[in-house]
């Protein structure tokens, strides 16, 4: 007689049709196996399991052919229990943990009569299990731990999408993201090599001299970035504070300090919109150099991202959305003048030092209403007409003063400042400055934006006091940059949204 199917599992209809229990009924029937379990005296969720070796560990350790029947060695090891075959008085199971599976062999003979039984009744898909025996292979030659003790680690409740059907909405997807990568070896694996990208990030920059530092989040201003912050309230000061919205500040004050060369990776909060490329949080490089300029910060951000390409794909050359593309430096370097020229046919530069954006946008059939503030139909502009001509890597230099109120003065063109952003499959990725070290000319920017704020636009850069008395002790000439890492992620990563490389993005609330 066949032994009942484990706790949880659905009974197959008389018809052959493919089992129909609901969730409310596995879960009433988990909680079932959980309250025997417990009146047995059996721990279903017990303190810790020694272990000889990973999965990734055993997969590795046996790789090679094995004697019959089989290495004598004994093995522990533990994982979810992904699958389970039931062939009566033997079971073979797989174990997964991240990306890696191994299979399991379950024998009466092998473990006993009692244990045999409960690994059949009372552990089922989903439970967390530990297993001890030798490895051997099987007549298919897959690896297989033949196991001589199996120990319930962790009672499941709630079932795993089978084969990942339950889990095909993406929102789902990122809403329970656990679930993701407990059911698709796929996402694990891009979330390592995201880890991966991150430590060639910091590797390249430690190669550079660069000491990782670390700044404040909560902040009495927050600027550095033209964002609507976040804002909460600190109760025993009694005072409101704001999330930052950028690194940059700060940094530079530690230059002032005398730190050569800092950088900070971290998290940083705009309150904007969501989209593909756009979470409200997310991670923020900036790295500053003393007595370098924004060429300088070119050929370091050049390294970064060819570093960062061989560390996860072992290649500088990509396919992206069915089009190849290729971080092997040099990039390409453009004006912004010569690209709207280029592309829209408009000296943006002149048009906005005559006035002339808002009538030129609406020319090009751009949205710029009087309400909408210049920098805003800047960006506008340059969503529309130079961005999408923007696939491989581009340097795009040289901006209005009017926007980049840290950045230093063009050297030799008036209007302008010395600034670029790097473009990489029509994707902002990085932005640099040859960064302003004058405290009298800062000052008088960041009084102009202060002005421009009280007109009502809430995403301009805020006069902070406490950078301006630092940099009226001095602070030395510096390229400074910024990078997008969860960008650069989506990049080096082949995805087409920022959400697939953020473990849990932020989401509307479920109704």
């Amino acid at each position: 007689m066949k032994p009942p199917a484990p706790a949880g599992a659905a009974v197959p209809s008389p018809d052959g049709e493919p089992p129909k229990t609901s969730l409310e009924t596995i879960f009433a029937q988990r909680r079932e196996t959980l309250r025997r379990l417990v009146e047995r005296g059996v721990d279903p969720y017990p303190y810790s399991f020694t272990r000889t070796h990973t999965l990734s560990a055993l997969l590795k350790a046996f790789e090679g052919p094995l004697p019959e029947p089989g290495s004598p060695e004994i093995v522990r090891a533990a994982g979810r229990l992904m699958t389970l075959r039931d062939m009566g008085k033997s079971c073979f199971a797989h174990l997964g943990q991240g990306p890696d599976r191994i299979q399991i062999y379950v024998k009466k003979d092998g473990v006993g009569e009692s244990a045999y039984q409960f690994f059949q009744k009372d552990v089922g898909i989903g439970d967390f299990v530990g297993v001890e025996g030798t490895m051997f292979r099987t007549r298919t030659n897959e690896l297989t731990v033949r196991a001589s003790a199996v120990t319930l680690l962790a009672k499941a409740l709630r079932p795993l999408p089978e084969k990942y059907h339950g889990l095909k909405d993406v929102e789902t997807r990122y809403r329970e993201r656990e679930m993701d990568l407990a059911a698709n070896a796929d996402i694990h694996r891009l979330f390592a090599q995201r880890s991966r990208l991150l430590r060639s990030v910091r590797q390249t920059l430690e190669s550079e001299g660069f000491l990782e530092v670390e700044t404040p989040i909560l902040q009495a201003q927050a600027g550095g970035a033209a964002a609507r912050p976040f804002q909460t309230f600190h109760n025993a000061l009694q005072t409101p504070l704001f999330m930052r919205i950028a690194l940059e500040l700060h940094l530079k004050r530690l230059l002032v300090g005398g730190m050569d060369r800092v950088v900070e990776i971290g998290r940083v909060f705009r309150n904007e919109g969501i989209d593909t490329m756009h979470n409200p949080e997310f991670t923020l490089l900036e790295a500053y150099q003393a007595y370098a300029d924004y060429h300088d910060m070119m050929a370091l951000t050049e390294k970064i991202i060819l570093a960062a390409a061989l560390a996860c794909n072992g290649t500088d050359q990509l396919i992206l959305r069915d089009k190849p593309l290729s971080l092997k430096p040099p990039f390409a370097r453009s004006t912004m003048t010569e690209l709207f020229l280029q592309h829209a046919g408009l000296d943006v530069v002149k048009a906005w030092k005559e006035n002339r954006l808002r009538q030129a946008a609406q020319e090009l059939g751009i949205e710029a209403g009087a309400a909408t503030p210049e920098h805003k139909v800047f960006d506008r502009l340059l969503d529309a007409r130079v961005k999408p001509h923007l696939w491989q890597p581009t340097f795009v230099t040289d901006y209005p003063l009017q926007i980049s109120p840290l950045a230093k003065k063009h050297r030799s063109e008036p209007g302008l400042v010395e600034r670029f952003e790097l473009f990489v499959a029509e994707s902002e990725v990085a932005n640099a400055y040859s960064e302003l070290n004058d405290p009298i000319d800062q000052r008088r920017r960041m009084e102009t934006q202060a002005a421009q704020k009280k007109g009502g636009d809430d995403e301009v850069e805020v006069a902070d006091e406490a950078f301006l008395n630092a940099l009226e002790h001095g602070m030395p000439p510096a390229g400074g940059l910024g990078i997008g890492i969860d960008r650069l992620a989506m990049l080096i990563l082949g995805q087409t949204s920022m959400r697939e490389v953020i473990l849990f993005p932020l989401l509307r609330p479920e109704s």
